[in-house]
């Protein structure tokens, strides 16, 4: 275990240079004390490696200095080739980059790894999109990751739900985001960090200026901010229903996650009725949205509150009758 740390910790300074003794205890999740020791070990070990006192300090390996202990486990080895997406690496321009560094890393394993490299590729296969939608086209990407890469200023015209419709934006993009299947860029813009839908991106073009990445900024840490506040404002609104025991078992395959979710923590059977139903306040998007949600439940719902959404139901529900009548 400790062999194990010590070569990572050796890894850590040879690719990112100069750290302190907190940031490798970070990465490595152990004490700053236990950093003091590692590095004693590794010095006594005859490893080029010194530290700086002081606010600006840290230890670093000597200039040059590259070890070859970078041999990789059998877990490992299948993990890089567990990570590597053929689809979204062609949509960013990299799928030949791809294929060859497969090749490269295939030929250079020893017999056993590449067997079970080989098996892998038999077994498992990755495919992001998610169903019933198809692939959306990105043709901008190359460019804007690109952008990304160069930290690039780009100019882009944007298509969105609201008037106006297209709009021109200069981006300043910090990153770029694989969301079941779809590709979202985050930049900056006018100040303010947004996210933006790449496929949504009808035209673009690179401006001959670079940018500063905003201080402290970290992509993963943002997305996950902005997937909460997004679940937080996607319901506004709730509804009570009324669902048979076919429907509870229906609604797993129809309805959100967050309706199931109430249904199955929140619901309480109904008290008047001997079939098995169950009532439960459940979250909404819109009126619109639940009804198209609820409607393919068919008879195994029915929707008590509010009175504008059951009555919107029953107008639907006649004229659906009208026309088979």
């Amino acid at each position: 275990m400790r062999a194990s740390r010590l070569l990572s910790l050796l890894l850590l300074l040879q690719n990112r240079g100069r750290m302190t003794a907190q940031q490798l205890a970070s990465e490595l999740e152990v004490s700053v004390r236990t950093i003091y020791r590692d590095v004693e070990a590794l010095s006594a070990a005859g490893i080029p490696l010194y530290g700086d006192a002081g606010h600006a300090g840290g230890y670093q390996l000597l200039g040059g200095y590259r070890t070859r202990l970078t041999g990789l486990t059998a877990a490992e080895a299948e993990a890089l080739f567990l990570s590597g997406l053929p689809g979204p690496a062609a949509e960013l321009g990299l799928g030949s980059v791809l294929a060859a560094a497969t090749l490269k890393l295939q030929a250079a394993l020893p017999a056993p790894l590449r067997g079970n490299a080989d098996r892998l590729a038999e077994r498992f296969y990755l495919d992001a999109p998610g169903w019933y939608r198809r692939p959306e086209d990105v043709p901008h990407l190359p460019a804007v990751a690109s952008a990304v890469w160069e930290r690039q200023v780009i100019q882009v015209t944007y298509q969105r739900w609201k008037e106006p419709a297209e709009v021109t934006r200069r981006l300043e993009p910090h990153g770029l985001v694989l969301k079941a299947g779809t590709w979202y860029v985050v930049a900056r813009c006018d100040g303010a960090m947004r996210t933006y839908r790449v496929d949504q991106i009808v035209a673009a073009t690179p401006c001959d200026c670079g940018f500063t990445a905003e201080p402290g900024f970290d992509l993963a840490s943002y997305w996950h901010g902005y997937l909460a506040d997004f679940h937080r404002q996607l319901h506004t609104g709730h509804a009570v229903i009324r669902l048979s025991d076919n429907g509870v078992r229906r609604m797993r395959h129809l309805l959100s996650a967050a309706a199931v979710t109430a249904v199955e923590t929140a619901g309480v059977a109904d008290a008047g009725d001997a079939g098995g139903w169950v009532c439960a306040r459940v979250p909404i998007e819109s009126a619109d949205l639940a009804l198209a949600d609820f409607l393919r439940l068919g008879a195994d719902i029915e929707i008590l509150e509010p009175a504008e959404l059951r009555e919107q139901a029953a107008r639907t529900i006649q004229a659906m009758a009208a026309i088979y009548d």
